[in-house]
């Protein structure tokens, strides 16, 4: 294999940072067609391609996002020398992005990615949104993994693969009560106000049909699709609250919430959502094991 020519490369590299050949070739001084010639003979010797065109906009491929971690790499690799040898040296690390669903417990996101939290080695990218938006990203190679409480639907042409990664009980909990009752379930229901999540949620809709069931019509205070926001209103108000223990795990640890009742019909999933690639993220490995 020919030595990499890095001044391809750092055409490559200034593409994909602005997203446009227009805006790179401008930067650099160089016609649009230069730097064009330029990615498609790296593109030759790298045996894959780096862009794809969707509409009017330039997209990594997975190989792009690799070679694009690369010279990322190569090129502060550069800085770092510089700046060491002024005697004001840099850390090199890898870096793993993560999207997280907005409404996912941020506990079981710190229990996940808690093996990379803190080393000095590893740049932790944690980006939020909805489901939609964040397995456009994984699709994108923008982030690597997907963090979700419900796997996606998978057909034979689809490329993800989702990951299981726990299963966390979901309890009624509140404010201990002043009167020391044993609470009752589902008795208890028919006068405690309730606090739920969205009927979005798969454990809703999984409580709703033990309700049902069980003839109880509750009073509901509110419906909350974001589990932090949930988490607040559960120490704030009166009532119970519909939730995984580990979302209020530290309230529940100090005392200022109790769990009056686990409900054994009802479970929380949580989802670790990849992307089959050539070239996975090593980091992903270690949170994932062998799953």
């Amino acid at each position: 294999m020919r030595d990499l020519n890095f001044n391809h490369l750092r055409y490559f590299w200034a593409v994909a940072h602005e997203g446009s050949l227009t805006r790179a070739a401008a930067l650099m001084n160089l016609s649009q067609s230069a730097v064009s010639v330029q990615i498609q003979k790296l593109e030759h010797q790298m045996g894959h391609p780096l862009f794809e065109r969707i509409g009017k906009k330039l997209v990594l491929t997975e190989a792009g996002r690799i070679a694009l971690d690369y010279a990322d790499t190569v090129f502060k690799a550069g800085d770092e020398l510089m700046s060491t040898l002024r005697g004001r040296p840099l850390d090199s690390r890898q870096t793993l992005r993560v999207g997280a669903l907005t409404t996912l417990s941020r506990n079981f996101q710190l229990e996940f990615l808690r093996p990379l939290v803190g080393r000095s080695d590893v740049e932790l990218i944690v980006r939020s949104g909805n489901i939609r938006d964040l397995l456009a990203q994984l699709e994108a190679h923008a982030v690597d993994v997907v963090l979700a409480n419900s796997a996606p639907p998978r057909d034979a042409r689809s490329s993800l693969r989702n990951h299981l990664l726990n299963e966390q009980p979901v309890s009624l909990v509140g404010r201990p009560r002043t009167d020391k009752r044993t609470f009752r379930f589902p008795e208890d229901l028919r006068n405690e106000p309730l606090l739920l999540p969205s009927l979005d949620s798969d454990i809703r809709l999984a409580f709703d049909r033990v309700l049902e069931l069980a003839g109880i019509r509750p009073t509901i205070l509110a419906e909350v699709d974001d589990m932090a926001m949930l988490r607040l209103l559960a120490r704030e108000r009166e009532g119970v609250t519909l939730v995984p223990p580990i979302v209020v795990r530290d309230e529940l640890e100090s005392g200022v919430l109790v769990e009056h009742w686990r409900v054994p019909e009802v479970t929380e999933s949580f989802y670790a959502i990849i992307q089959e690639r050539r070239f996975p993220n090593p980091l992903l490995a270690e949170l994932l094991g062998g799953r």
